[in-house]
C-alpha cells in the first residue's frame, strides 16, 4: 500500500505563494488517484483538489490553487497562489486507487492519509 508524505507547509503572508508537495512511501502513485484536503481549527476537514481520470478542484480555490503530479519523480504537488487567510489549515494529502465510481469530494472515499501539514497565512 502507498503512503503519502507531505512536505513544503509554513508562514505565508496573505497574497503570497506555496507549494505543497507529496512523496509516495511504500509503494509508487502509479494506479492511484491522488488528492488534497484541509482542516481547519475547529472544522471539518474538506475537499480541496484530486486527480483521478481528470482534475478537480473546490470553487473556493479555482483560479488559485493547482494539484499536479510527476510520475518519473513519484511526487504530487499543490500550487497555492494568492493566498488567503482563510486558506489556513493542516493540508493533508490522500491516495486511493482510482475509481471511477467512489466520490471524490468526500474522505471517507480516500484510504491512506499523510499526516499533514500547517499552512498558516498572515493577513
Amino acid at each position: 500500500q502507498v503512503q503519502p508524505v507531505e512536505s513544503g507547509g509554513g508562514l505565508v503572508q496573505a497574497g503570497g505563494s506555496l507549494r505543497l508537495s507529496c512523496a509516495a512511501s511504500g509503494r509508487t502513485f502509479s494506479g492511484y488517484d491522488v488528492g488534497w484536503f484541509r482542516q481547519a481549527p475547529g472544522k471539518e476537514r474538506q475537499f480541496v483538489a484530486a486527480m483521478s481520470y481528470a482534475t478537480f478542484q473546490a470553487d473556493s480555490v479555482k483560479g488559485r490553487f493547482t494539484i499536479s503530479r510527476d510520475n518519473a519523480k513519484n511526487m504530487v504537488y499543490l500550487q497555492m497562489n494568492s493566498l488567503k487567510s482563510e486558506d489556513t489549515a493542516v493540508y493533508y494529502c490522500a491516495a486511493r486507487p482510482t475509481s471511477y465510481q467512489r466520490r471524490l469530494t468526500s474522505t471517507l472515499e480516500w484510504d491512506y492519509w499523510g499526516q499533514g501539514t500547517q499552512v498558516t497565512v498572515s493577513s
